[in-house]
């Protein structure tokens, strides 16, 4: 039965709780009755320094261990002692009173009769921490015990009654098979009946990702598996049962379970030697999201504008909290490494070393644009609504992120700039002074040495003052920028209050500025030419509006 087994065991269990006690008590005693204080036990040999030890086994069950020698190893010694003891055991007309412990130069030996059973020496002593006679008295007792047992195992009456509970075992386990095969058909076709039809494919809008029959299919398997888990644990158990039932077999079940018991034992061992760790761990995350969660709290204020901080943008806000969060997170990855379990392990220092190794080859260029990203932002070269130019792209900002920024132009085209580009390229932005200093907006025009300049000069003004638009103030002005071989270059400038504007603006102001210069019969003489044609190449105000142009109304004039 499996209580014979376990009651093995549990002898064993109280044999070795008895050499503990032993070992504490008996020292204690002799400084007592000697009225000496206790000296401090001398350090324990260190485990290669000691030879290999086997245990003698006896029907699956371990009695204790032997050392052994380079001539004769431990594992030789032990089944030579358990040889003996099943001779003994098998030996109807042996009986265990016979059996003695007699000391000789070797060590304490134990002999039936005259028959030497085993010695018991000082390194198998050292090797349970007792004196080498306390142990010899053990082992007497336990041998006495292993061979009681093994004749009661094997007589008619035990083998009976463990063939019984094996057939009982068998059929018990034969109708549980059958109960589960049973009852998982009646749950399939249960299922199938209710659930199936509402089974539904996975998909985004009217693309299909997972059909209907692949997630039933899905499910079947999953039910299959829970099944053949179950029996497999029924058979495990049955095997065990029976194998245990018999003194021949008892080996191959405590071998069996040892397969299934040890891996349990040392994952549950590791978990409990963990639980200071993990509480450890579970404190620190609660802390460090609170933390994150007031810091969060913090930073929003300052972007709403409740909080306010010396020389410190409401808009650098959201960055910053991004920044200090990294921080906050990284130092509690600092803190709760030594604690994660298995970090001391080589296997884990390797896989961190592997994966910062890839982090930092395949990120250079992520790690780069990120930087860059933060510096834009605490530079203020720009902000979201800007008109600027990057590197030849004329339009507004309409998305900064950590890696890229996104411009859409003028032409309705979104461009994609990294970072680390900017940041090595000049930025024109339009926007920045535009407001309060107003974008000053300039154009050229070539008129011939024919024409006085203050009549330019005024004509450039008045077409200024037409453009909708514009400030007034500062004023529009001129400049003369060259006298060229053929024209004078004028330059227009005029000053606007919004970015986004210049393009319709320059497009009004040139307007304007033709119209003006028709009035009053000015020539432009952009681009330059060679030689004057007879007639003035000006456009007579009664062809303003010659098909397929209309006068334009007075209030948009």
């Amino acid at each position: 039965m499996i209580l014979t087994g376990r009651a093995g065991l549990l002898q064993a269990l109280a044999a070795r709780v008895l050499f503990a006690v032993l070992l504490a008590v008996a020292p204690v005693c002799a400084a007592q009755q000697e009225g000496e204080k206790l000296k401090p036990a001398p350090e324990p040999e260190q485990e290669h320094d000691l030879p290999a030890a086997a245990a003698v086994e006896i029907d699956g069950r371990a009695l204790f261990r032997v050392r052994g020698t380079t001539a004769f190893p431990a594992d030789k010694r032990a089944q030579a002692i358990a040889d003996r003891i099943n001779a003994l055991a098998a030996n109807p007309g042996f009986r265990t009173d016979d059996l003695n412990a007699v000391e000789s130069e070797l060590g304490t030996t134990i002999q039936a009769g005259r028959e030497r059973v085993l010695v018991v020496t000082d390194a198998d002593a050292r090797l349970e921490g007792v004196g080498r006679k306390v142990l010899a008295a053990s082992y007497l007792v336990r041998i006495r015990e292993a061979i009681d047992a093994y004749r009661s195992a094997r007589t008619r009456e035990a083998l009976t009654k463990s063939a019984v509970e094996a057939a009982v075992a068998l059929v018990m386990f034969a109708l549980a098979v059958a109960l589960i095969v049973w009852l998982w058909r009646r749950m399939h076709a249960a299922l199938e009946q209710r659930y199936r039809s509402r089974v539904q494919s996975v998909g985004i809008q009217s693309f299909q990702i997972v059909r209907s029959e692949r997630i039933w299919l899905g499910l079947r398997a999953a039910l299959n598996t829970v099944r053949t888990a179950v029996i497999v644990v029924l058979a495990f158990i049955f095997f065990y049962t029976v194998l245990s039932l018999f003194p021949w077999t008892q080996g191959t079940a405590s071998r069996l379970l040892g397969y299934v018991v040890g891996p349990l034992e040392t994952l549950g061992g590791g978990l409990i030697a963990s639980i200071p760790s993990l509480l450890f761990l579970a404190i620190l995350y609660v802390i460090t999201r609170y933390l994150l969660k007031l810091i969060h709290l913090f930073f929003a204020a300052v972007g709403r504008g409740e909080v306010k901080l010396d020389a410190f943008e409401a808009e650098w806000a959201d960055p910053t909290y991004k920044l200090v969060r990294l921080a906050v997170i990284v130092f509690a990855l600092v803190v709760a490494y030594p604690y994660i379990p298995g970090s001391g392990s080589d296997a884990f220092k390797g896989i961190s070393l592997f994966i910062g190794i890839v982090f930092s080859l395949g990120s250079s260029s992520a790690i780069a644009n990120i930087i860059a990203g933060y510096m834009m932002t605490y530079r203020r070269a720009f902000k979201v609504g800007d008109r600027v130019m990057i590197g030849g792209v004329v339009g507004d900002v309409t998305e900064m992120r950590l890696q890229v920024t996104h411009i859409k132009t003028v032409k309705n085209e979104e461009v994609i700039v990294p970072n680390s580009s900017i940041l090595n390229n000049e930025v024109v932005n339009y926007s920045s002074l535009a407001q309060k200093q107003g974008l000053i907006l300039y154009t050229t025009v070539g008129i011939g040495y024919e024409t006085p300049w203050r009549q330019v000069e005024a004509m450039l003004l008045m077409a200024a003052s037409r453009t909708a638009g514009l400030m007034t103030e500062p004023a529009p002005f001129v400049r003369q920028k060259s006298l060229g071989d053929f024209a004078v270059t004028y330059e227009l400038n005029v000053y606007c209050g919004n970015a986004q504007a210049m393009n319709a603006l320059y497009t009004e102001l040139h307007r304007n500025i033709l119209d003006v210069f028709n009035e009053y019969g000015v020539q432009i003489m952009t681009p330059a030419y060679e030689g004057d044609t007879p007639q003035p190449k000006v456009v007579p105000k009664e062809q303003w509006f010659l098909p397929p142009a209309h006068p334009m109304p007075k209030d948009q004039r």
